[in-house]
């Protein structure tokens, strides 16, 4: 093996080493998710030289000074003012998910009007309008880190992969018998996995566009689904109160995550991915150990639906957001309340942390979207002027960035 060359990821911290083995270039990662603007970095350099063998004497004082940029990236505070840059009239019916691309310069929307559209989030302009779909465009997603796709759900019951670039459709995915909700690529985007109001999943292959596998257990509509960090598995959580785990390889179930008392919201991994988080109508969210495929801890407080849920990037902290109008923060190791967020006049809908996770997005249906310090709960900006509940939000990598999107037919960009 030989090293060619590092690359820096910021959020999570991490190392990337490109090398050469068999005439092949190969990546791996090394994370570093305890890294800390207070963190002894010959500490940290020496654990990184002691674990990993590319990292040859000659190598360790570059690999000391790429721990010292990540550190300075962390310590960099990210709690300016957000002002608004732009207003969108997307589309000519109510937008259904925003979403950007890895860098943020261009980003995504989905409409009734059965269009995707994509735009520069620099300029503001329209990039490409993916037209094709017969229904509502409902779900949809880049590729990313690549950024090169772009894959939509709809109504209609398909799915297409278009080419973000030329805005060309590569692939129809044919299969489902009612509505298309939710959707992903996984990590390599090699594979796409679409879930269905139909109750199955469906994994397909982004070269060819043919069907591998469906994943069949659930007895309602499929409404959530993510892969872990190396696409092994998928999980689905479903309006039949469970979360399923599947082999992404074999089409095999793993584990029937059971327990909510009501339909599952939302379910997310970590970074990590040993814990899996699932948010349910029955006001709870649950951690659940991915390896043993049982429930380690319950977080209760919400006086209705839980309807969002996120990690920050380490995993060790966790954000649900409720129909009651106000949205936690909790420590997902010990499982207990870090902070509360009170203040809106609706329910919340949609949240998440900046890429650092020194700050939390809402969006609700109070017309407002909001940012918060996860530490305090302290309220730190009212992002105002939608006329109509805001259904999406999203920061870009960097987190100076923000779309957020509304049933006023209306996409903001904040900067």
């Amino acid at each position: 093996m030989k090293l060619k060359k590092f690359l820096l990821r910021y959020y999570p911290p991490g190392i990337i080493l490109e090398y050469e083995q068999g005439g092949l270039l190969k990546q791996r990662t090394l994370d570093i998710l305890n890294l800390q603007p207070t963190s002894d970095i010959d500490a940290i350099v020496d654990d990184l030289v002691r674990t990993e063998k590319l990292i040859t004497p000659s190598k360790v004082e570059q690999v000391r000074k790429l721990v010292q940029r990540l550190q300075d990236k962390l310590a960099q505070t990210q709690d300016s003012t957000f002002y608004l840059f732009k207003v969108l009239r997307a589309h000519i019916l109510p937008l259904t998910n925003v979403a950007f691309n890895k860098s943020g310069s261009s980003f995504i929307t989905g409409s009734y009007d059965r269009t995707c559209k994509i735009w520069d989030t620099g300029s503001g302009e329209e990039i490409h309008t993916l037209e094709g779909h017969r229904n509502v465009v409902y779900a949809i997603a880049f590729n990313n880190p690549y950024g090169d796709k772009v894959l939509t759900g709809s109504f209609d019951k398909t799915a297409k992969l278009w080419s973000s670039e030329s805005g060309k459709c590569f692939h129809t995915f044919r299969g489902h018998s009612s509505e298309i909700v939710c959707l992903n690529f996984d990590p390599k985007s090699t594979k796409v996995a679409t879930g269905s109001m139909d109750t199955s999943a469906k994994i397909w292959d982004v070269e060819t566009g043919v069907e591998l596998c469906t994943l069949s257990g659930h007895t309602a509509e499929i409404i959530s689904l993510s892969f872990n960090a190396t696409g092994t598995h998928l999980i689905t959580g479903s309006f039949d109160n469970t979360v399923m785990v599947w082999d992404v390889n074999t089409g095999k179930r793993v584990y029937t995550l059971v327990g909510h008392q009501a339909e599952i919201s939302s379910a997310q991994f970590n970074f990590d991915c040993s814990l899996i988080a699932t948010g349910s109508m029955d006001k709870t969210c649950k951690l659940w150990d991915f390896t043993r495929g049982c429930c380690i801890g319950t977080l209760r407080g919400h006086d209705d639906e839980v309807l969002d849920i996120a990690f920050d990037y380490t995993g060790q902290r966790l954000l649900t957001a409720s129909a009651d109008g106000t949205a936690r923060c909790y420590n997902s190791t010990t499982h207990s309340l870090l902070s509360k967020m009170e203040g809106h006049e609706g329910e919340i809908s949609k949240i998440c942390f900046n890429p650092s996770g020194s700050r939390v997005l809402t969006a609700s249906s109070d017309k407002t979207a909001r940012l918060w310090d996860p530490e305090t709960g302290e309220v730190k900006q009212v992002l105002e002027g939608h006329t109509d509940e805001i259904f999406s939000c999203a920061f870009n990598y960097e987190g100076n960035c923000i779309i957020t999107g509304s049933k006023d037919n209306t996409c903001r960009i904040w900067r």
